[in-house]
């Protein structure tokens, strides 16, 4: 699966490589934070000894930044994108020529999972879809 960037997206890969050292494999950006997806086994180095890396990519965008761990395996990703909340178990299925992720959490994880107005768990369906070809990611 190609992600595709726009100008604003590779200029803060570029930033954020540069000041961590990590390998940035997709990057997303909204209104107040930019979340960035960085190569497997990069996290210790974007986030940086006691956070200093992080910190100083946030000072220099003057945005919130989110970093998340990328996986090929489906599920491990998709773990990783639902941190902190809980997850039991994910089924993955094919319906109507597209593909489903049907992801199990503890009912009292399901408020992390799906976050304010549901803004997590768009942010999980976006990333699934231009990562890992994941047509729709459902919470159970």
């Amino acid at each position: 699966m190609t992600v595709k960037l726009d100008t604003e997206g590779i200029r803060y890969i570029g930033i954020f490589e540069s000041l961590t050292g990590a390998d940035v494999k997709d990057c997303i950006l909204e209104n107040d934070r930019v979340i960035m997806v960085v190569k497997k086994g990069d996290m210790g180095l974007a986030i940086g000894k006691g956070g200093a890396n992080i910190s100083k990519v946030k000072r220099l965008l003057k945005k919130e930044i989110e970093v998340i761990e990328h996986s090929t395996d489906v599920r491990e990703f998709i773990v990783n994108l639902l941190r902190p909340a809980e997850v039991k178990s994910v089924e993955l299925s094919m319906k109507d020529n597209k593909r489903y992720a049907y992801v199990e959490v503890p009912n009292k994880d399901k408020g992390i999972a799906i976050g304010k107005r549901g803004e997590k768990i768009k942010r999980v369906k976006l990333l699934m879809k231009r990562n890992q070809n994941i047509d729709n990611v459902v919470i159970k």
